[in-house]
């Protein structure tokens, strides 16, 4: 190994010496001293110059528009449309809680109701009301089976009417096949709450006329609750009286039994 390092170091000792060798004889030592003597010529900017405002002139017209006015394209600041917001002070009952089964029963037997009476001129579905379609994201989505057969293949404005003859335009998406921009108000117009029933009825390709079954509105179902509460109540109040009761009836016992 040792050898075949000299040899190595040997041949790049020579190759060196020649190579100075072919630098002098090229005069390539002195080129490079007189490259680097010299200095790099600086380049002049160009002092900058501004152009003078001129003067505007009318723009050549044709003859067949010279007796109209002149067009200003002249851009005017937009003034940012007012939006009018809404208070909504009352709260109907169940906003913002889960309905119970009876009460999501009780909605839905009368939105069938309500749809059996409407007939079959025009088509109809029945949706139930959910937490995701009142409050948070405010997303209706709507039977596929429905949107295929009757609602329009594109993105369309679709006007929703109620039982009093109000109309709201609401954004229904063709791909995810519901209802997103103008449903929040609507929502929150009619205060929906979860367990609520609505009939939609197609009466045109872009309106729907809106039925409402609430959940909460009903005396009757309220009454029953009602009944329901109180009972339940009573019940809590008879189990601490007997409750009470035992516990004396232990107390005299024990006093009795120490006499003795």
């Amino acid at each position: 190994m040792a050898k075949s390092k000299q040899t190595y170091e040997e041949i790049r000792q020579k190759r060196m010496e020649e190579n100075k060798k072919r630098m002098k004889e090229l005069n390539l030592t002195k080129l490079s001293q007189s490259l680097l003597s010299k200095p790099s010529p600086v380049k002049k900017a160009k002092p900058r110059t501004f152009r003078q405002a001129t003067a505007l002139t009318p723009v050549r017209r044709s003859t067949r528009v010279a007796d109209k006015p002149t067009v200003s394209y002249k851009e005017l600041p937009v003034e940012p449309m007012e939006r009018t917001r809404r208070s909504y002070s009352y709260r109907r009952r169940g906003f913002g809680d889960y309905a119970s089964s009876e009460a999501r029963a009780h909605a839905i037997d009368k939105a069938e109701q309500i749809q059996s009476r409407l007939g079959a001129d025009f088509p109809s579905f029945l949706k139930p009301m959910v937490q995701s379609h009142v409050s948070g994201c405010f997303w209706l989505g709507l039977p596929a089976y429905f949107c295929k057969s009757h609602l329009p293949l594109s993105d369309e404005v679709m006007t929703l009417e109620d039982e009093n003859g109000d109309e709201f335009q609401t954004k229904y998406l063709a791909q995810k096949t519901g209802l997103s921009g103008g449903w929040r108000g609507f929502s929150i117009d009619h205060e929906l709450v979860d367990g609520d029933a609505l009939v939609f009825q197609l009466v045109s390709p872009t309106r729907f006329k809106v039925y409402f079954a609430r959940a909460y509105d009903s005396e009757d179902n309220e009454n029953k609750e009602d009944m329901v509460e109180d009972n339940e109540g009573k019940e809590n109040i008879d189990n601490d009286r007997n409750s009470d009761s035992k516990h004396l009836d232990g107390i005299a016992t024990r006093t009795r039994a120490s006499r003795k």
